[in-house]
């Protein structure tokens, strides 16, 4: 997929924020991950069951989106019904729906890379059919997001960075120990997990379809970078 090809027509949003986003799914999220997310977004939306988390946690939700089959009676009755969004659609997960239901800078997302590897998958899916919609997904010890088309990160020498694609692509780096131009990225050929920096690293993707994790210590660093990469 080339950059003049990505489908940027979608649901209207749910929310909308000029500041990162944070989103909580109902799978494992500890409580360091709700102060993070407090501390560095301005709006906290809940995928289905996600409320229970925030609730618990003594956080309301700006909004709660999903098909609410996981939001029993007795959480539902805690929350106000102007943010709960029902959405019916049953051929999109409740990470998809709430990720194209948000338009924000950033999304920044917990609670989902814990419990059913399907479910896991399905959310890098979703990241990479919707690349303009920018998410990090956060997990207990690393962080995962689909490249921009250039990132530059001033990582330190001896971090670990993994790159994995869910389609074909080529990538140019810089600053890692093996070097990837020209290698024939695709999901059911060439990866590129458990590489390492040896210094600042650059990313050069040719189009929307390669993850990339790195320790979960480096977010304030990946933010930085982020905020100043051109988008798909």
């Amino acid at each position: 997929m080339s950059r003049a090809t990505v489908e940027r027509a979608g649901p209207i949003p749910v929310v909308t924020s000029d500041a990162p986003v944070f989103l909580v799914g109902a799978g494992p999220a500890a409580a360091a991950d709700l102060r993070l997310g407090q501390s560095v977004a301005r709006e906290l939306v809940a995928a289905d069951g996600g409320a229970r988390a925030l609730i618990e946690a003594g956080f309301l939700p700006n909004a709660v989106i999903g098909d609410m089959d996981s939001l029993t009676d007795e959480l539902r009755a805690r929350i106000p019904a102007e943010i709960v969004h029902p959405i019916a659609d049953q051929d999109s997960t409740d990470f998809e729906k709430c990720l194209t239901r948000i338009d924000a800078p950033l999304v920044l997302a917990a609670g989902f890379s814990g419990g059913r590897m399907d479910h896991l998958l399905a959310v890098f899916n979703a990241m990479v059919r919707h690349p303009q919609r920018r998410c990090v997904l956060v997990g207990p010890d690393d962080i995962g997001l689909l490249v921009p088309p250039v990132l530059e990160m001033a990582i330190p020498a001896g971090a670990t960075v993994s790159l994995f694609p869910l389609a074909p692509v080529a990538v140019q780096s810089q600053g890692l120990h093996w070097p990837v131009a020209g290698l024939p990225f695709r999901p059911d050929g060439q990866i590129g997990t458990s590489n390492r920096a040896v210094g600042p690293v650059e990313l050069t993707c040719d189009g929307p379809g390669m993850l990339l994790f790195l320790p979960r210590d480096l977010l304030g660093v990946l933010l930085e970078a982020l905020a100043a990469a051109p988008r798909w």
